[in-house]
């Protein structure tokens, strides 16, 4: 296959060449520049751009429906799933072809969109992450035994969280995470906005708790990211050896220069933060969760240019939760707000392609690496708002093959 024609962005952070062409074999690309030879498949994207597909470092597929209802048993197991398979599809459409999700599915939706059974991005997953009792990431009514929390997991489908108190129930959890096929794993060592139980000045785990999680996925090869909006509970972390850490809302200078210095990266969450703002029912949520977003929202963005200054490695993630998560893009439509449309490209192609440890496979347009594309009507640079425009993104190819093509 041959794709022609295009403005190609490569997701390095070089300049966008106009007119190469991408040569693909198989899944992967196999050369810039040239022309098709006589009988060659040619996708003629003449007028358009090309970028590496795009990857969401922070999704929740798990929390696909109605928040409140699934919650409360009011969802059927079947009803969630349909929603968990239409939010993978339509993620893919939004030109989404790897997410990492961050909490609330197990193995089973993984696997059935790596067999082609469901049409979705290539997922990474930490599992059910973990939490402490009433800490972040525990949502179990004020009358119910903590112990009947793990009574909400649908097997095989969807496990928000596992309680987790003490050294030695954490390294059970976390043995138990990668038994559910986590390739990471993620604590929450803060209060959170969506917590019923905490506040976002509250610290989570101790040194200790926080030492085994780490301990465990070591020797896995793998990394411990952590929730954190205060400084507080992120030392703590990073002391204990995470190697990054979700929102930061709190991050600033010093902090951002202990991260360089640990290589401990950063996923910002912005998207999630405007949805709660503009309305918090449509996750199903209480209108008054919007209260909790306060200081989250320019947190993050001072936490961005206090991380650039210092080398931090920034990815990015839209954290979006319930049922209207068709608006992905919109993370990079503010990004650049903050940043260049460039950066913002580059951070949720190239760079969470390294946090996610995968750059060796994806997140640029190389040869060698897989083919994973996105097209766009026009050109992102010029015209960020494109990033969230599911419409203007007319042709998606994952592994070498078009899985949207709306030309």
């Amino acid at each position: 296959m041959w794709l022609i024609g295009a403005t190609v962005v490569d997701g390095t952070g070089s300049d966008s060449v106009s007119g190469t062409a991408v040569r693909i074999e198989d899944e992967r690309i196999v050369s810039l520049g040239g022309s098709p030879p006589r009988g060659a498949e040619v996708v003629d994207l003449t007028g358009m751009a090309l970028t590496p597909g795009l990857i969401d470092a922070h999704v929740h597929l798990g929390l696909s429906s109605d928040f409140t209802r699934a919650g409360t048993f009011d969802l059927s197991a079947a009803e969630q799933a349909a929603d968990m398979f239409a939010n993978c599809r339509q993620t893919l459409d939004a030109g989404f072809t790897t997410v990492r999700d961050t909490g609330g599915i197990d193995r089973g939706l993984a696997d059935v969109v790596a067999r082609g059974k469901v049409a979705g991005p290539r997922i990474l997953h930490c599992g059910p992450l973990l939490a402490q009792t009433g800490g972040h990431g525990y949502l179990g009514a004020a009358w119910e035994d903590p112990a009947a929390w793990s009574t909400h997991h649908l097997p095989g489908l969807a496990a928000l969280s596992l309680v987790a108190d003490g050294p030695d129930e954490v390294r059970k959890h976390a043995r138990e995470a990668f038994r559910r096929g986590a390739s990471f794993l993620k604590m929450c060592v803060t209060g959170g906005v969506v917590s019923h139980y905490d506040s976002l000045t509250d610290t989570q785990f101790s040194y200790e708790e926080i030492a085994a999680a780490v301990s465990e996925a070591t020797a896995r090869g793998t990394y411990v990211t952590v929730h954190a909006h205060n400084n507080r509970g992120l030392r703590t972390a990073i002391e204990a050896g995470v190697g990054c850490v979700e929102h930061g809302s709190e991050i600033d200078e010093g902090m951002a220069k202990l991260m360089a210095a640990r290589g401990v990266a950063h996923v910002p969450t912005l998207s999630v933060c405007h949805a709660l703002l503009a309305d918090a029912t449509e996750a199903g949520l209480p209108a008054q969760a919007a209260g909790r977003v306060g200081d989250v929202l320019d947190g993050q963005r001072d936490a961005i240019l206090a991380g650039r200054e210092a080398g931090v490695l920034i990815g990015s993630g839209s954290d979006l939760i319930g049922p209207k998560q068709e608006h992905r893009g919109n993370e990079l439509v503010l990004r650049s707000k903050i940043e260049t449309p460039l950066q913002a490209l580059v951070s949720a192609t190239r760079d969470n392609a390294r946090i996610l440890g995968i750059d060796h496979e994806v997140g640029t347009i190389e040869p060698g690496k897989i083919a994973d594309l996105v097209v766009f009507a026009a050109d992102p640079l010029a015209e960020p708002a494109v990033f969230n425009d599911p419409a203007r993104i007319p042709v998606v190819l994952q592994g070498g093959r078009i899985v949207k093509d709306h030309r």
